[in-house]
């Protein structure tokens, strides 16, 4: 499992600084475009970055649906739960384990159909407007980050039968700190 976490963490990382990378590049590019100094405007106008907001948008869509993923397994949605908790324990744990499961079968049904909807829409040629990237491409970020999400549910519903501990989220945690701290490299 520590494969698939570190493997989520890095592409929702990577993601993430690609596209503030190239956000940041379209608009220095935008506003140097406007400078009046002609040989520096003429050499901009030549670099083409209509392509970066296409990218962004998609790239900021594959992050979303692995960051939901990344949200269940580490408890940081948030969530209304305010009757639950006043419950018994026994009627707690039993709404706990039914919202996990409908969760994972919602994710599940939604995988499944996204991977039908990419099935299909791999069958024509039908690319992006910009970036002219196959479209099948595109929404894999659908059926790959819904089953992954689906996953994570019962992954936190068996945690949560076998020991009755959800996961949660502290804000005051930062990994690898702990470490150094008591490695006596502060």
């Amino acid at each position: 499992m520590k494969f698939l976490d570190h493997l989520e963490e890095w592409i929702i990382a990577t993601l993430m600084a690609t596209a503030t990378v190239i956000i940041f590049i379209a608009v220095v590019h935008r506003y140097a475009s406007g400078l009046p100094i002609p040989w520096l405007q003429d050499e901009l106008i030549q670099l083409n970055t209509s392509w970066a907001q296409e990218l962004c948008i998609y790239m900021f869509v594959w992050m979303a649906k692995f960051g939901a993923a990344y949200g269940v397994r580490t408890g940081i949605h948030v969530g209304v739960d305010v009757l639950i908790n006043r419950m018994s324990a026994p009627w707690r744990s039993k709404f706990v384990v039914f919202g996990l499961l409908a969760g994972a079968l919602f994710t599940g049904i939604v995988g499944t159909l996204g991977a039908e909807f990419v099935w299909e829409i791999s069958q024509h040629s039908s690319t992006s407007e910009v970036l002219e990237l196959p479209m099948w491409m595109v929404y894999m970020c659908v059926p790959l980050g819904s089953y992954l999400m689906c996953f994570r549910f019962l992954q936190v519903a068996w945690a949560f039968i076998k020991t009755g501990e959800l996961p949660k989220h502290d804000h005051t945690y930062v990994e690898g700190l702990d470490e150094e701290i008591s490695g006596g490299k502060a």
